[in-house]
């Protein structure tokens, strides 16, 4: 678990999907994901592969708990998607977050990642991260800039324009 200002970060739990499902079928949250509002059963996939990452690769996304009112606000961390993005990115740990529309705007990505970050970094030590963002996401990008993420490049990932960021590790 990793505690901020206002944020327990921690290992998603059973009693996290309700939230998970109502953020995933959120089509103002997931309009820059890159797809549609996930369906149950795509949800459920989605919420297990949570566990599956941390058991095979020791690391993954986080549960976002605000910590004044106790309610899951989204995820934030780092994952192995094999998004098939090439040798400049694939081998790397790719940082990621969303937030429900209750955590959006108060600072809590910005808040969460600097903490995943600080653990990546403690945990693994790499020389580098990345993370894709949708061109139209105008808000992640200046998060992915404030947590010191530089653009390398535009690519396509499902059928959909993604830029391409990378951050060198002190």
């Amino acid at each position: 678990m990793i505690e901020t200002e206002r944020l327990l970060l921690r290992p998603h739990v059973a009693s996290d999907f309700g939230a998970f499902k109502a953020m995933s079928q959120d089509p103002d949250v997931m309009r820059y994901i890159g797809r549609e509002p996930s369906s149950d059963d795509e949800s459920w996939l989605r919420f297990l592969a949570h566990f599956g990452r941390w058991e095979l690769l020791g690391y993954g996304l986080l549960a976002v708990i605000e910590k004044g009112t106790d309610r899951y606000i989204g995820d934030a961390g780092f994952g192995d998607f094999r998004r098939g993005l090439g040798p400049d990115f694939d081998p790397f740990h790719e940082a990621a977050w969303i937030f429900s529309a209750a955590g959006q705007g108060k600072g809590y990505a910005f808040e969460a990642m600097t903490a995943a970050h600080s653990w990546l970094h403690k945990t693994f030590n790499p020389g580098k991260t990345v993370c894709i963002i949708s061109p139209e996401n105008i808000p992640s990008i200046r998060l992915a800039a404030k947590l010191g993420y530089q653009e390398t490049g535009l690519s396509r990932y499902k059928d959909s324009d993604v830029l391409m960021f990378e951050r060198i590790n002190p």
